[in-house]
């Protein structure tokens, strides 16, 4: 967990009361996972979240984990299960678990559940994700002045809006301060196969790239780039332990504080559907340490953007920018709405490639 949600959590926790702890029957909440525990990535975080939870709220919950489940029909057979075994709360963790979230809810109006990264309600379902794009841009900003061949190298998991947005969002940061910066994407059509991944981070280091990105969840780009003396930054979780030496950086993805305040919500009886999009203003995004050998002045101007976002005087996606077609999308100071960001389908100019139907 981040410092910055030290205090809140401590709080929050502080403040549960007797009424949490007068349950005579423990709540019990569910979590589903798109990949292992030990993926010491995007899964991991959200399991250290469970874990949390567990020792925020002691005997008063009892929480349960499936892991590596393919998005698809067998995440809908492992919801209904979870729905079957008393569950009264529960979380899915991938935006390919949308429809079986949706089709098991309907089946169980009395259970809540909880889905990461998607956009669609229901009466007892409630979507949250994260404004990863905000750390794609603090990021950008230290690449675009990292790289000595002034190519970045990005992989991608699959050619969805929150995948798409930050690729945009680190480019346009990266090229703000590095006019002649180029982005290799590999699309690895996966969140989490470390084979595959190693591989494309070993393509786009063939491809000239010097600094690797990722939004998949393993270990391995990061691993690569320990090997092969370049830089890159953690996806996710701090992978610093992966590549003492390759993380220039790492964004961590802090769902504890979301996760306490929900189940405490379930046991109040105040829980109600919403949409939560936090970012590094709520503490959902946060910041591994700095390495040394990002130089002192770009740690300057990369924590001077980290507190604008915050403040609200600086947003990634600010005018004028065009789509890769050049064609108009943003006009001079114009700021992009949700909307448009949320269901984002194209890159923007100056990225090459055509993203994969």
């Amino acid at each position: 967990m981040g410092l910055r949600n030290v205090a809140a959590v401590a709080a929050l926790a502080l403040g549960l009361g007797t009424a949490a702890l007068a349950q005579d029957d423990p709540v019990k909440v569910g979590f589903i996972y798109v990949g292992p525990v030990g993926d010491f990535g995007w899964s991991y975080q959200h399991d250290q979240g469970r874990l949390a939870v567990e020792a925020t709220f002691g005997d008063a919950v009892e929480t349960t984990f499936v892991e590596s489940v393919p998005e698809g029909a067998d995440a809908e057979r492992v919801l209904r299960q979870m729905a079957q075994a008393g569950n009264d709360l529960i979380f899915t963790t991938s935006f390919g678990f949308m429809n079986p979230t949706l089709n098991v809810a309907k089946q169980f109006p009395d259970v809540k559940f909880e889905h990461a990264t998607g956009y669609q309600r229901a009466e007892n379902v409630s979507t949250y994700s994260s404004r990863f794009y905000e750390g794609r841009h603090v990021i950008g900003l230290i690449a675009g002045h990292m790289t000595e061949s002034n190519i970045i190298g990005y992989i991608g998991a699959y050619p969805i809006p929150e995948v798409i947005r930050g690729i945009n969002a680190a480019y346009l940061a990266a090229k703000s301060v590095n006019p002649e910066v180029e982005f290799r994407i590999v699309w690895a059509n996966t969140w989490f196969d470390p084979a595959l991944e190693a591989d494309a981070a070993k393509t786009l280091i063939e491809q000239g790239a010097d600094v690797l990105m990722q939004h998949t969840d393993s270990t391995a780009a990061m691993t690569i780039a320990e090997e092969e003396g370049i830089v890159a930054f953690g996806q996710a979780s701090n992978m610093i332990n992966f590549g003492p030496e390759a993380q220039l950086t790492a964004i961590i993805d802090e769902w504890t504080p979301y996760y306490i305040q929900r189940v405490q919500d379930v046991m109040d009886g105040t829980w109600e559907s919403s949409d939560t999009w936090g970012g590094i203003g709520s503490g959902m995004v946060e910041f591994a340490e700095f390495s040394d050998k990002i130089p002192e002045d770009v740690q300057a101007e990369a924590t001077a953007a980290i507190d604008a976002i915050v403040a609200g005087t600086l947003h990634p996606f600010t005018g004028p920018i065009n789509k890769q077609d050049g064609s108009p999308w943003l006009a001079e100071g114009e700021v992009a709405d949700d909307g448009t960001l949320l269901g984002m389908n194209f890159y923007v100019e100056g990225i090459e490639g055509v993203i994969p139907q």
